[in-house]
C-alpha cells in the first residue's frame, strides 16, 4: 500500500502545481480590444461624441483617413478626397476621417475647431470621427485592428498623416496607401460591379 500512495502523489503533484500556477496568473481584467474579429464589432466616436459602431457601414466600400488640418499633404488629399466621395458616394463608398495630432502636432485644435476647418475650409463632406491616437499605447482599437490586418513598409506604424485603408463591402481590409499616394490613384471603383450597357 505505502507504494501505491507514493505513485499517488507522485501523480498528484504535478497536477496540484500546474492548477497553482493557473490561478495565481492574474485574470484579464478587460477583452484586448486589438483582437475584433471583425472591423464591424468595433465601435467608434463620431466628432461630436456620440459613439459609432462600423456595423452602420456594413455593405459598404470604406476608405480610412487619419487627417490633420495643417500639413502639407492636406490641400491636396481634401480636394481629391471630395472628388473621390461626389464619384462614388452614391455608389456606396464612404470616407472615414479620423483626425490625429501625432504628426507634427498638425492637428491642435478641439473637435469643434477641427470640425468647422473640414466643413468649412475644405469642403469635406464625408463623416469626421473624434481625434485619435493611430500609433503606441493609446492607439485607437480600429486602428490597432487595420495594422493587424494590412501590416506597412518597414514596420506596421502609421508612418504620417493621410494614411489610407482600404475596406471592401465584405469588411475586410483590402489595401493599405502611403500618405504621398493620391486618392485618387485608390482603385475604389474595382470594388463596385461595373455598369455594362
Amino acid at each position: 500500500m505505502p507504494r501505491s500512495r507514493t505513485c499517488v502523489l507522485i501523480l498528484l503533484l504535478p497536477l496540484a502545481f500546474v492548477f497553482y500556477l493557473y490561478m495565481s496568473l492574474p485574470s484579464p481584467a478587460i477583452v484586448d480590444q486589438s483582437s475584433y474579429s471583425s472591423i464591424y464589432h468595433i465601435s467608434v466616436k463620431d466628432i461630436e461624441g456620440n459613439n459609432v459602431s462600423l456595423s452602420k457601414f456594413t455593405g459598404k466600400v470604406l476608405l480610412i483617413v487619419n487627417v490633420a488640418s495643417k500639413c502639407g499633404l492636406t490641400q491636396g488629399n481634401y480636394k481629391e478626397l471630395n472628388i473621390l466621395y461626389a464619384k462614388y458616394k452614391t455608389k456606396g463608398l464612404e470616407i472615414l476621417a479620423f483626425p490625429c495630432n501625432q504628426f507634427g502636432g498638425q492637428e491642435p485644435g478641439s473637435n469643434k475647431e477641427i470640425k468647422e476647418n473640414i466643413c468649412t475650409m475644405f469642403k469635406g463632406e464625408f463623416p469626421i470621427f473624434d481625434k485619435i491616437e493611430v500609433n503606441g499605447e493609446n492607439a485607437s482599437p480600429l486602428y490597432k485592428f487595420l495594422k493587424e490586418q494590412k501590416g506597412g513598409l518597414f514596420g506596421d506604424s502609421i508612418k504620417w498623416n493621410f494614411a489610407k485603408f482600404l475596406v471592401d463591402k465584405q469588411g475586410n481590409v483590402v489595401d493599405r496607401y502611403a500618405p504621398t499616394t493620391s486618392p485618387l490613384e485608390i482603385e475604389v471603383s474595382r470594388h463596385f460591379p461595373s455598369h455594362t450597357h
